[in-house]
């Protein structure tokens, strides 16, 4: 399995096994096929309301041979309701309990929003409490302190602006190792990857296929669709290989890591799979030039009345843009 190297002689490899949207009930045999399969990456985190289940598969898993500690790689996310220097610790640590983990090899910040003491989703904007009361620095140092403890090897951020990720680079001692944030062919992200190839940050890629299974709250009317595009399809057919196949296979074409999520065993199969298909400089010419800018998964659900998050404060993207602007040329 192609992996990508992180600090201290680490590598995260570069195809895991995503788990939002796995029901309970479902996510623990998923997870053990999977590590039958072969994955040695799994992505949780306790917003997806089953790490307890994903805890007992890797526990079985480890417990029979199909891998050791050393060879997996589990990742999760601090949730919004957590941050804050008094509390990254005991979510750690209620994350740790129920994955059934003595470490994490990467816990990541899900998100640069920050909810009330309690709430697990905001009803309300007064349940969302602006980035200047609790700071992401403020965070970040208990997330810190959290690897200094041996909880947890690396950490890293998820859905992050180039504009969050240089103010967090004013007062960080230890960098993110990763930024974890929506890409597929839809949604490039040039500047992005740019940005963290140069910083040293590795991209993970969440919703590679286009989470077509995400909640329909989540969805726009006629949106358009990753698996059926008529060029994915052509490319597909070109290499005898699944639509997702050829969106996982680009993805670790551009090095960034991808996390597809499956809980179909013939799927779980055909994904791991892609890790071995590669697509030749044509196919990657045709799939970049369908880039639209289009974002699935918006972060809209965070700007309700009366929050401090917008889209525009949540994605910078105008600062993004005269980042790059004032940069072009380097």
């Amino acid at each position: 399995m192609k992996s990508y190297s992180l600090s201290e002689n680490s590598s995260i490899p570069a195809l895991g096994l995503g788990t939002w949207k796995s029901a309970q009930g479902e996510v623990c045999q998923a997870v053990r096929t999977a590590l039958e399969l072969g994955y040695r990456h799994i992505d949780c985190a306790p917003a997806y309301e089953n790490e307890a289940e994903i805890g007992r598969a890797l526990e079985e898993g480890l417990g029979a041979g199909l891998c050791t500690r050393e060879e997996l790689w589990v990742t999760s996310k601090l949730w919004n309701n957590a941050h804050g220097a008094d509390r990254v610790g005991a979510a750690l640590k209620a994350t740790l309990n129920d994955l059934r983990l003595d470490y994490l090899d990467l816990y990541l910040i899900h998100w640069p929003v920050v909810f009330s003491r309690g709430v697990f989703f905001p009803r309300r904007g007064e349940d969302l409490i602006a980035l200047s009361v609790t700071p992401i620095r403020e965070t970040w140092a208990a997330l810190e302190a959290c690897r200094q403890q041996g909880l947890v090897r690396h950490i890293g951020v998820c859905n992050f602006s180039i504009k969050k990720l240089e103010e967090l680079a004013q007062t960080a001692v230890t960098a993110p190792a990763v930024n974890q944030i929506e890409l597929h062919p839809l949604l490039q992200q040039p500047g992005m990857l740019r940005y963290c190839r140069a910083k040293g940050i590795v991209l993970t890629a969440y919703s590679p296929l286009g989470s077509g299974d995400r909640p329909a709250g989540l969805k726009k009317p006629e949106e358009p669709s990753l698996l059926g595009h008529p060029v994915i399809g052509e490319i597909a057919r070109k290499h005898q290989a699944s639509p997702a196949q050829v969106l996982l296979s680009w993805g670790m074409a551009r090095e960034t890591v991808v996390i597809p999520k499956s809980v179909n065993p013939q799927r779980l199969k055909e994904n791991l799979a892609a890790a071995e298909l590669l697509l030749d400089q044509d196919d990657l010419a045709r799939i970049g030039v369908l880039d639209q800018h289009h974002r699935l998964v918006d972060g809209s659900f965070w700007q309700a009345p009366g929050s401090p998050y917008t889209l525009a404060n949540l994605w910078d993207e105008e600062w993004d843009r005269q980042w790059h602007e004032q940069r072009r040329g380097d």
